[in-house]
């Protein structure tokens, strides 16, 4: 989980590859009109936001008990919430990144449908875990795999 730009995508992928887990990438999960609404520079409500996080919550409860990496926004306490409630082991990894790193990536993005015009509404709506949510902050301060390997010390303890 984290803001558009945090490495979702690359340290998910590093991790399902390690775990030896199937990976889904969550934008993959948004429908076409909010897609859309993104690529044009609006934010989505959580009425946009619901059906997106619904099909990611699907597909976390499709592999429960076998398990799977998903990476999806999850911003807020309430999303995270749906996304447990549909599969309640799951385990959450906050790529916390500072907005500077992120505003660069985005900018240096190319063929991305979120532009870099809207972090900061995904500052304004990113909630942090809460110390009774399963899940780590892990900083991303390193090398992707050095990432990785902050989070399987986590899921370990």
């Amino acid at each position: 989980m984290g803001v558009s730009g945090s490495g979702k995508t690359t340290v998910g992928t590093v991790l399902a590859r390690r775990l030896g887990l199937p990976y889904a990438e969550g934008d993959d999960f948004h429908p076409p009109d909010s897609v859309a609404k993104m690529a044009a520079g609006a934010p989505l409500t959580d009425e946009d936001r619901w059906p997106w996080l619904d099909a990611a919550a699907g597909w976390l409860a499709e592999r429960s008990g076998t398990g799977g990496v998903v990476a999806c926004s999850a911003l807020r306490r309430r999303y995270r919430d749906r996304l447990r409630a549909a599969a309640p082991g799951v385990f959450f990894v906050h790529l916390d990144a500072p907005r500077e790193l992120v505003a660069r990536r985005l900018a240096e993005r190319r063929g991305h449908f979120m532009p870099p015009s809207l972090l900061r509404s995904q500052f304004a709506a990113l909630e942090p875990l809460d110390d009774d949510e399963p899940g780590t902050d892990v900083p991303v301060d390193t090398t992707p795999e050095e990432t990785v390997s902050r989070v399987l010390a986590d899921l370990r303890q």
